[in-house]
């Protein structure tokens, strides 16, 4: 009768990681030293400004800025040498002028449609006469190169410089270049806004075991439970501190915002309406967004339960975890490499290896429209959580628990109930 209610009484390692988490959660979330934590982002925030001050100089270095002529025959050899004797001196200042294939243009050529079908990687596209050039494109890229443009004609023409045509402007509301620039900026983005919120938030995971293994309660949880129940317990509990601690920063910045975001970020007429949409839609890149945050996470405090498992001091820990965070810092690079190689096999490879594969698939929901390959590369970043778990909590019972025989455990299971008499 005795070892029937003892039976009954064990609990599921579902049950017991929930205990854990439950645990965790409260005590964390509930201590003076949350409140010091929700201070961290100062930091990164400061960090991530800088990275994408330089980021967004590389972008304009990057972008686009081929201008398809599609005069007649004379005046697109006459643009085409005229760049070439400007370029020398104004550089990129100029737009890259190529020439439009005829056949590409087709009887009743209308750049408005062809731009519409995105069928170039073309910025603008220059049709009319060296005289009244008229230049097609977004509003942003016509800005950009309608002056450039007026040069080369009256360079063509061999008129006054200082005397320019008047170049005509026809706006459209996209092209290819522009969405692959703006898609591009997104996937940016939500890479480095991962990689710094994985990085602040996954040294919980690693601070809270050290702690508790150094009060001895970490052994005491592993006499009465499984030992990956106690490692999952503790990671979802993390996630969970970390997702009320990413919805703090957001309602406080939302804030922020609301009440002086101009005066705060110098930011004039700003309307997200008009953020660059990513392929998948903003509804599901946030939630794909949520997802891949979580398994990057739950990823990387995997990792730091096991390097816990095997530091028997905190200077050990500082000194295993190194590695891991440079580890992290070049997946991240690698991710970041692949956003402009899709399909091919660094690509592929990024997707594959579990420490980049949430950074590679969230920039592919900003590039791409297919759905089913995020559905695969969750299953497969969770399937490398539980094996990393499985794996971390078996080192950690054979180097501190060091449970060679099962007698030892018996009286701390008898004392919880929940080992048979």
């Amino acid at each position: 009768m005795s070892e029937t209610m003892h039976a009954k009484a064990r609990l599921s390692r579902l049950q017991a990681a929930w205990v854990v988490a439950r645990r965790d959660f409260v005590a964390v979330l509930f201590s003076r030293a949350f409140f010091f934590f929700l201070l961290g982002p100062l930091f990164p925030v400061i960090v991530g400004g800088l990275a994408g001050g330089i980021g967004g100089q590389v972008q304009r270095e990057a972008m686009s800025f081929e201008v398809a002529v599609a005069m007649s025959e004379a005046d697109n050899a006459a643009m085409l040498a005229a760049q070439e004797r400007l370029r020398p001196q104004l550089g990129r200042s100029l737009p890259l002028l190529v020439e439009l294939d005829r056949a590409a243009m087709g009887d009743g050529f209308d750049p408005q449609q062809f731009l519409a079908e995105k069928r170039g990687n073309f910025a603008a596209i220059v049709t009319g006469n060296l005289s009244e050039p008229i230049v097609t494109g977004t509003p942003g890229q016509v800005g950009r190169w309608q002056g450039g443009v007026a040069l080369l004609a009256a360079k063509a023409a061999e008129a006054n410089p200082s005397a320019l045509p008047q170049v005509t402007a026809q706006l459209v509301s996209t092209s290819t270049a522009a969405v692959r620039t703006d898609r591009i900026r997104t996937a940016q983005a939500a890479q480095m806004m991962l990689f710094l919120l994985t990085m602040l938030l996954a040294g919980m995971v690693l601070s809270n075991l050290v702690e508790e293994k150094a009060n001895k309660i970490i052994e005491i949880l592993a006499a009465a439970i499984p030992m990956d129940a106690v490692f999952l317990g503790k990671l979802f509990a993390m996630l969970a501190v970390s997702l009320v601690g990413i919805s703090v920063w957001g309602a406080i910045g939302y804030g922020l915002w609301a009440i002086g975001g101009e005066a705060i970020t110098g930011v004039t007429g700003f309307d997200p309406a008009n953020l660059p949409t990513p392929a998948v839609g903003w509804p599901m890149f946030a939630l794909l967004g949520l997802l891949y945050f979580a398994m990057a996470y739950l990823l990387l405090g995997a990792l730091f339960l096991t390097i816990g498992a095997m530091a028997a001091t905190v200077r050990e820990v500082q000194t295993l975890s190194m590695p891991v965070t440079m580890m992290q810092l070049m997946v991240f690079f690698l991710a970041a490499y692949t956003i402009t190689q899709p399909g091919s096999g660094i690509e592929l490879f990024a997707i594959a290896f579990p420490l980049s594969s949430p950074f590679a698939m969230l920039a592919r929901a900003a590039l791409q429209e297919t759905m089913w390959v995020h559905a695969a590369a969750l299953a497969w970043q969770g399937l490398m959580v539980m094996l990393i778990v499985k794996g971390g909590s078996t080192l950690f019972r054979k180097r501190v628990m060091k449970s060679g025989g099962a007698g030892r455990d018996k009286p701390k299971r008898r004392l919880f109930g929940l080992a048979k008499g």
